[in-house]
């Protein structure tokens, strides 16, 4: 089968088909390939888990600083002459040393002993989305669920209020949509549409830093926003703003889209469920099953800081490297049976939530959330089956269904 380097990172085919295993399975097989895709930027996929481990190892030769995500060249034209200078920078775009320096802001909070303190949170909003449903019926489970839980537990940490949480889902849906025609604006460029993401979303979170910096609080969003660096400099302003839009936007889209992949991966696989509705010992192993399953953040950009060789390949400063974890979750070399949903799975060395330095800085908040919504289904749900087919958001970053219909029972 010929490699058509579309299907790998078109927005279009996400939304038409899906993540293309057909297509990583076979270039796992071969050795790392050169693609050129029509319209887009030409890259390195790196396919096998080996691989990506060892390009996320070395920041000081395949670098973030130059861009996270492959663009259009309509796009890359627009970066190279903008007509809005980027003044931002969020700390997955940061190389050493500063990604160390800013990452060290909010890391104490993200610990295990720091995310216990929110179990309350995450348990309520786990059991309210279930609540919510009713008894028995048919309904999107994105639209109820998948989507609702990580959101009520992000805007709590992060002060945003009940009333303004649908306006911030709408934000986070334009920023991480693609070219899916369904969550953009209409009648606006572009540019003109990033432009007025960034103003809304300065408009929300600059008046709760202002809040919090003058009425602190024991929450996240007071850490933010009264936040000093190593040398005792406060965070900037940017740099602040920066903070809040990684934690919720990333926290929230990655969240979403594996739980969307769990009730997925059940539905397609129902005896997975009872198996951990008999033993909830298994719950712990079912939650990275569902993060290696589902993969949500598809790939990252990595950028070559100078010429080099890399497994036989001259690599020339300035190649880009597209690292598809969603393909290195389903590496045969380091997975048995990689294809096939298995919630008691050990060992389970997946890479969703990334590598190295560059590791999911909310990664214990993701497993907690997704934790407790599995313990609502596992010790609730009766039944559930398909309503309807799941379709995809077209997106080749941050993928998954964005509706997923389901007819189901549940208990109280």
């Amino acid at each position: 089968m010929a490699i058509d380097g579309l299907d790998l990172i078109s927005p279009a085919h996400y939304g038409d088909a899906g993540p293309p295993h057909d297509q990583w399975r076979q270039l796992r097989s071969q050795p790392l390939t050169y693609v050129e895709p029509e319209g887009f930027e030409n890259f390195w996929a790196v396919t096998r888990h080996a691989d990506i481990m060892e390009i996320s190892s070395r920041p000081e030769d395949f670098c973030n600083g130059e861009g996270i995500v492959l663009l259009t060249d309509e796009q890359a034209y627009r970066r190279d002459n903008p007509t809005i200078p980027m003044v931002m920078k969020t700390i997955i775009e940061m190389d050493p040393p500063d990604h160390r320096i800013f990452r060290k802001v909010a890391s104490g909070y993200f610990t295990p002993r720091g995310i216990e303190r929110l179990d309350e949170i995450v348990t309520e909003s786990a059991k309210g989305v279930i609540d919510s449903l009713g008894a028995e019926g048919e309904a999107d489970f994105v639209e109820s669920i998948t989507q609702q839980h990580p959101l009520r537990v992000l805007s709590t940490i992060l002060g945003i209020e009940p009333e303004q949480e649908q306006q911030l889902l709408e934000l986070t849906s334009q920023l991480f949509g693609g070219d899916d025609p369904e969550l953009q604006r209409e009648g606006e460029t572009r540019d003109e549409a990033m432009l007025a993401l960034f103003m809304d979303f300065y408009t929300m979170f600059n008046t709760i830093i202002e809040d919090r910096r003058a009425n602190p609080r024991d929450d996240l969003a007071t850490m933010l926003a009264t936040a000093t660096l190593e040398n005792g400099e406060p965070l900037g302003d940017m740099e602040t703003l920066g903070y809040y839009l990684i934690v919720f936007n990333a926290g929230h889209d990655t969240t979403r889209h594996s739980l969307t992949g769990a009730f997925q991966a059940f539905l397609d696989n129902p005896g997975e469920l009872q198996r951990l509705k008999d033993d909830p010992s298994l719950m712990k192993s079912a939650v990275e099953e569902v993060v290696r399953f589902s993969a949500p953040v598809n790939y990252m950009k990595r950028t070559a800081t100078r010429d080099l060789i890399y497994d036989g390949h001259e690599i020339k400063k300035g190649d880009m490297f597209a690292l598809f974890y969603a393909s290195a979750n389903r590496d045969a070399a380091v997975f048995d049976d990689p294809d096939r949903f298995d919630v008691g799975r050990n060992p389970n060395r997946h890479l969703g939530f990334g590598w190295a330095e560059h590791y999911c800085l909310g990664a214990h908040l993701a497993r907690a959330s997704i934790k407790a919504l599995l313990e609502q289904l596992a010790a609730r749900m009766e039944w559930m089956e398909p309503a309807g087919e799941a379709d995809y958001v077209a997106s080749s970053f941050v993928v998954g269904p964005k509706h997923l219909p389901v007819r189901y029972k549940i208990s109280g």
